[in-house]
């Protein structure tokens, strides 16, 4: 393939939503894959909603996620600048050669003007588009709508009649009607690019060579293309990738899950396992395997696997992903991932205090139920707290059985001679009960369970125990009981 250049190129009015993060992934892909360049750069013309808080915010998302760029916005590089308000003498330059060459003019209709030419068009079935009545002022007209104090936009002039085809990618060739997209403003009265026309420069100084974005910007491509055309620049490759859908089919909402990468990083959620997730929204690796790291994302992914239907947000589909990141992940990692869970509940001191053997212990035998790091704090309320309750009537009829005296006492007196308490310990105690008292395991363990948590499911009672400990247990057993008798 030949020299790839590919960009993420945000606008700063929000966080970094789940979209954008997997354009920016694919994006970041195709460009290590061809050992090209992923370029970061800052769409800032949008002055009224554009804020530093938000390009903050997308940097920080986009490096959480591993995402980290070669050139570009805070990297630097030859191409600069890279945020569209530092480049606006560039744009001047190009804009100038437009109106020169008679691409381009000005435009001075009114607001009022312009929303009375949609509605007629509407009303005739027609698509609203501008139908050029500032193509041919006069040097005289222009004057007489300056002395009113109108400030002009300048609009690109359409060539009539042409057909627009774009190569796409994804979805092969898809044609637009030149006579359908109107004269479209590229600066504003104000001096400011639009998108489409900054875009194309940007993209194009900056020898961009592949362009991957979301489906929406499908319709910007034949105002952009005809700039390309105009400007005597070669287009890049383009590639539309699929919408973001809920499970109900409908636009990925916050009904669906948490729509910025922020949410999903407080939630608990591994950046790499959220990676893997977006990589498999729209992208289908070839292999039934599901779980990537970023390294086997590069190696494995192909834009012919791209697919032009809709991708479907499934959050439970996430959290499965994010469980096995977890389970595969360093304990101790884990542990401090969830430690402001847990003194947020109040079930841990201050840093300082924190005695990290018992917590990692404790976090070995959590991290194996959690598919967040948030769920950690509900997990410790369950099987580490205090306090504990019996599950329902079930937990409560398993206690009632003729064999849990014998069983609960033989216990105790097992567990308090013990000369340590050890994981294979305490396992190798609680089989001994089994032949103590001669009954199959179900008849010990499941009491014992309910006995020491309250419910009948949970972690293996010989890798809980020891977390606990001996004082604990006793008292959460004769704790359970008197619940039971009553």
């Amino acid at each position: 393939m030949e020299k790839v250049r590919v960009r993420f190129a945000p606008s700063p009015t929000g966080p970094l939503h789940i979209g954008g993060a997997r354009s920016a992934l694919f994006n970041y892909l195709l460009a290590k894959k061809y050992n090209g360049q992923f370029i970061v750069r800052i769409e800032d013309t949008d002055r009224e909603r554009s804020g530093i808080e938000w390009e903050e915010n997308i940097l920080q998302s986009l490096r959480w996620l591993g995402l980290d760029w070669d050139e570009g916005i805070q990297v630097g590089g030859e191409y600069g600048p890279y945020r569209q308000m530092e480049r606006l003498d560039i744009y001047k330059k190009y804009t100038e050669k437009l109106l020169d060459s008679g691409q381009a003019y000005y435009c001075y209709c009114s607001t009022e003007e312009l929303d009375n030419e949609r509605q007629e068009l509407s009303a005739k079935n027609e698509l609203p588009r501008y139908l050029g009545r500032c193509r041919n002022l006069t040097e005289g007209q222009k004057a007489e709508f300056e002395a009113q104090g109108r400030k002009p936009v300048i609009r690109f002039k359409v060539p009539p009649g042409e057909r627009i085809v774009v190569d796409d990618m994804v979805r092969g060739k898809v044609s637009f009607e030149s006579d359908g997209v109107g004269d479209f403003i590229i600066v504003k009265s104000d001096g400011i690019p639009i998108y489409n026309y900054a875009v194309v420069i940007d993209d194009a100084l900056m020898e961009i060579s592949h362009v991957i974005r979301g489906e929406e910007h499908l319709s910007n491509t034949p105002r952009q293309v005809l700039l390309y055309q105009a400007l005597g620049i070669e287009c890049p490759h383009f590639a539309h990738i699929s919408l973001i859908l809920g499970k109900d089919r409908s636009k990925m909402s916050k009904r669906h899950g948490a729509t910025s990468v922020i949410q999903y990083q407080k939630e608990g959620y591994l950046p790499e396992a959220l990676v893997n997730f977006l990589a498999l929204l729209g992208w289908s690796p070839d292999g039934e395997e599901e779980i990537f790291t970023l390294e086997e994302l590069v190696k494995e992914f192909d834009m012919d696997r791209v697919a032009k239907n809709p991708a479907v947000f499934d959050m439970e589909k996430l959290k499965w992903v994010n469980g096995v990141y977890i389970r595969q992940a360093d304990t101790e990692l884990i542990a401090r991932k969830a430690m402001p869970y847990l003194q947020e509940k109040g079930y841990l001191p201050n840093d300082k205090d924190i005695d990290w053997k018992h917590l990692t212990a404790q976090i070995a035998i959590a991290k194996k139920y959690l598919s967040t790091i948030s769920e950690v704090s509900d997990f410790f309320q369950q099987f580490f707290g205090i306090e504990v309750e019996l599950e329902d009537d079930n937990a409560r009829e398993i206690l009632q059985q003729e064999q849990v005296p014998d069983v609960v006492e033989d216990f105790k007196q097992k567990l308090i001679s013990l000369t340590e308490i050890e994981p294979s310990a305490v396992k190798k105690m609680l089989k001994s009960i089994t032949k103590d008292l001669n009954l199959g395991g179900k008849k010990v363990f499941q009491p014992l369970r309910v006995a020491v948590t309250g419910k009948t499911k949970g972690p293996e009672l010989h890798e809980l125990i020891p977390v606990l400990g001996v004082e604990a247990c006793i008292k959460r057993v004769n704790s359970i009981l008197q619940q039971a008798a009553r």
